[in-house]
């Protein structure tokens, strides 16, 4: 019951406040994976291994320690709400997507593609409207995946420490996951286990994104289908779930050719409908809102799931 009341409580106050505003404990996370990695960096893929055991194993441990130390119900509220609070970021990506689109509709593009880089890392310069409003939709699925579900159900399944360690890996994979000279071997390790730990929180966003197409005016129909036929061209095993169901589910067409600092990238198309103009990014935000408080919904639940393996107490005759 604490897992949950703290579950909710915590997600209740991401969507009233978003993220704190500073001391940010996941920019906290992110100095210290930095400091680490000026020590165990090699262009080497056991010492990727090494620099993701030693920056996620102690914050697993404490938030172990923590929670175990916890002993009475409200204290174990009070740890598991904040640690919630501290790793979803659903509030925050939907205000990102409010802001470009009220930018995009007062043709103010410049500053629709600096905002745009608070999302994506892609190169913006040469986005027109639709370019930019694709790039925001295909972050906010997939992110929606990444900073509410995924964070949601680990704890819901693990408390305290599988919120923690969701963070940490997911942070990881955002610093040193993606393909460059320097983090091509490194990153390895960082980058497939953020995989396998997005694995099920990704599809059981896309399967909520579907189960909520007429909230935005879609069909589950529409989404199950480009789900299931777009997905896998998705050069991502995760993201590709969740932004086909967001292009079906809205009526779009994502996917296409994006410039990662001077890298190219050819995207396949997912989705049967137009490139998503500024008018669909309000309808992507309520989306996303609804798919993060049906995961809360969700996560609740699975919190107050019975645990087997448990003896019931004996009472006292």
């Amino acid at each position: 019951m604490s897992r949950a009341v703290g579950i909710a409580v915590g997600f209740a106050l991401d969507r009233a406040v978003g993220d704190p505003a500073r001391f940010h404990p996941v920019a906290g996370l992110g100095r210290y994976a930095a400091a680490v990695e000026r020590v165990t960096h090699r262009d080497q893929r056991g010492a990727g291994m090494v620099h993701h055991a030693v920056v996620v194993g102690p914050l697993v441990a404490v938030a172990m320690i923590a929670e175990r130390t916890c002993r009475r119900p409200w204290r174990r509220v009070v740890l598991t709400a904040a640690a919630t609070w501290a790793v979803v970021g659903g509030r925050s990506l939907v205000r990102e997507g409010e802001t470009i689109a009220a930018q995009l509709e007062r043709d103010d593009l410049p500053a629709a593609r600096q905002q745009v880089t608070h999302l994506v890392g892609r190169d913006p310069s040469g986005l027109d409207g639709r370019g930019v409003a694709r790039a925001a939709v295909e972050s906010l699925a997939e992110n929606t995946s990444d900073a509410v579900v995924a964070p949601l159900l680990w704890g819901a399944a693990l408390g305290v420490p599988g919120l923690v360690g969701y963070r940490a890996i997911n942070t990881l994979d955002a610093m040193v996951g993606h393909r460059s000279p320097r983090y091509e071997r490194f990153g390895w390790t960082s980058a497939r286990i953020d995989d396998v730990a997005n694995l099920v929180p990704s599809r059981a966003s896309a399967a909520l994104a579907t189960v909520l197409a007429p909230i935005v005016g879609g069909l589950p129909r529409d989404a199950a289908r480009t789900w299931r036929r777009d997905a896998k061209r998705h050069p991502s095993p995760n993201a590709g779930p969740v932004e086909a169901a967001f292009a079906g589910a809205l009526g779009i067409t994502l996917g296409g050719v994006n410039d990662y600092a001077g890298r190219i990238e050819d995207r396949a198309r997912m989705g049967d409908g137009p490139a998503p103009a500024v008018s669909d990014l309000p309808r992507a935000t309520r989306l996303a809102t609804a798919v993060a408080w049906a995961a809360a919904g969700l996560s609740v639940l699975i919190a107050l799931a019975p645990r087997h393996g448990r003896r019931p107490r004996r009472g006292r005759h």
